[in-house]
């Protein structure tokens, strides 16, 4: 084994270069052009941090081409492509540009639904996929709760626990988004009923056991989690009844009775309806208190997107937030922020709750995506489970991924990503907002100024404006009925920026 491991680490990744491919439109002309004019050269960002990064994006076919449709059709087979967006070519993909099988290049700010951080085969993440640690954490993936390696606990110190939200010192370690959010809910029943018997040093009574067998209560009690509308928290059975997005998500599947809280509908732009936002606002934080106080099957947590992403892009300010903040914690309800999209940077702060500035803590916080790993972290002693085994299953997460996420944070540093994100946020949204003057029914309800790259509009026209941009080399996705929503990588810069604001004029001026 040690000879095994000797020889991998022997290994080093070759250097991954495309081609520098020459610009073909002069779209992507003019781009480079405003981009050699506009950038600061005295900001460390206006270097490419991918120095042999394409200059652009290159469309030669329709997408998909003719080997993409043969190989979807291939595919379609044995897997079910219904919802395929593109089939990628990830050998050929780099940086911020994703390829296809028929030679297209796209500039991507889409990102695998906001799950690509640093940039397609970054060179610091081969390094670490080839490292010793990572061939011995993918050939022995450990049961992590009864054999964790005897590194587990300096992997989650240097990695995962590095970046922890402030106030919460503990992790949970899952394997997706919506398992973060089923465990981050088990943890909260188990601390409510745990609260309510008296302590963890109570022991269950054998009504509590039997019961428990039956799905009965108080063994299996009337609980709930309260979510709010149009959110999105996962696919399984408990997440799934706290997801509030679309019927396609929830129909035919049996669901929980939980309630849900009306989510702010604020109006555009945000400093002509001040008072009618804040109206709103105060609405709706009345809402959820009474629901906490009067649903039926009592309230154990709240759970909330700090931008509800799939359900829209839709944003409240922070003084909403922390109104639910004070809300639970007057009636001594957990506030569990689910950052599976939002977290890792992409709102030019790491953590997007970073943002409401509040006194107290969430109770949990939920992550993802971006993070190429998932789970929770937490802060509290008591939300720790009374017993072994009630928080548990066969992988409880995966230290491959935790590896990758330490590299993952390493590269964040290095190149001072979360600051470049909010720099070039704030660029980006400034274009938006020049073009949306410009073309006020194309581009609408413009949001996510000083969210980093956290933006989106609403297009009369959005499933054409989608398909429409991947003719131009954009591949960019939707969210809710009608939403443009952006969520290119934390590499992304003022010369991608321009590319896509040229593409965007083009797309609403046609």
């Amino acid at each position: 084994m040690a000879s095994l491991l000797r020889q991998v680490a022997r290994l080093r990744p070759v250097t991954f270069r495309l081609p520098v491919h020459s610009i073909t439109t002069n779209a992507q002309s003019r781009a480079s052009a405003a981009a050699a004019v506009a950038h600061d050269t005295s900001s460390p960002f206006e270097q490419p941090f991918f120095a042999d990064e394409p200059h652009g994006p290159r469309v030669s076919t329709p997408i998909p081409g003719p080997k993409s449709k043969k190989a979807i059709a291939e595919l379609n087979q044995v897997f079910d492509t219904r919802s395929l967006n593109m089939l990628a070519n990830y050998q050929q993909s780099y940086g911020n540009y994703i390829a296809d099988l028929d030679g297209n290049l796209l500039l991507d700010v889409y990102a695998q639904i906001a799950s690509i951080p640093v940039g397609y085969n970054n060179p610091s993440l081969l390094l670490a996929a080839t490292s010793p640690d990572m061939a011995s954490a993918l050939i022995n993936r450990p049961a992590l709760g009864n054999f964790p390696q005897h590194d587990w606990a300096s992997i989650l110190e240097t990695g995962i626990l590095k970046v922890a939200p402030r106030g919460l010192n503990q992790v949970f370690t899952a394997m997706a988004g919506s398992d973060a959010n089923e465990t981050a809910y088990k943890a909260a029943f188990m601390w409510r009923r745990q609260m309510e018997r008296g302590g963890a040093h109570v022991e269950f009574s054998p009504e509590d056991l039997e019961t428990s067998m039956n799905n009965q209560v108080p063994g299996s009690p009337h609980l709930s989690i309260m979510s709010f509308t149009s959110g999105f928290h996962g696919r399984l059975f408990g997440s799934l009844s706290t997801t509030r997005s679309k019927p396609i998500h929830k129909l035919d599947i049996p669901a929980f009775d939980w309630p849900q809280s009306p989510f702010p509908a604020l109006k555009y732009p945000l400093e002509e309806h001040v008072q009618e936002n804040e109206e709103e606002e105060k609405r709706c934080l009345e809402q959820a208190e009474r629901i906490i106080k009067e649903y039926h099957n009592p309230v154990a947590a709240v759970i909330v997107e700090p931008v509800q992403s799939e359900g829209g892009d839709n944003h409240a300010s922070p003084a909403f937030f922390k109104g639910i903040r004070e809300i639970t914690k007057r009636n001594n309800v957990l506030m569990i922020v689910d950052e599976v999209q939002t977290g890792i940077g992409a709102t030019g702060k790491f953590w997007a709750h970073e943002h409401w500035n509040m006194a107290q803590p969430p109770d949990m916080v939920t992550f993802s995506k971006k993070a190429q790993t998932a789970g929770y972290y937490f802060g509290n002693p008591a939300l720790r489970p009374n017993k072994p085994y009630r928080q548990f299953n066969t992988w409880m997460g995966d230290p491959a991924r935790a590896i990758l996420f330490r590299a993952i944070i390493n590269e964040i540093e290095r190149l001072n990503l979360v600051e470049n994100t909010a720099l070039t946020g704030d660029y980006l949204f400034n274009g938006l907002e020049r073009i949306q003057q410009q073309y006020p029914e194309q581009i609408q309800n413009l949001r996510g100024k000083g969210q980093g790259t956290f933006i989106a509009f609403d297009s009369p026209k959005r499933d054409a404006f989608l398909a429409n941009a991947k003719a131009l080399g954009i591949n960019i996705g939707g969210s809710g009925a009608k939403a443009v929503r952006l969520r290119p990588m934390l590499i992304f810069q003022k010369h991608h920026a321009d590319i896509f604001l040229d593409a965007v004029q083009k797309l609403v001026s046609s």
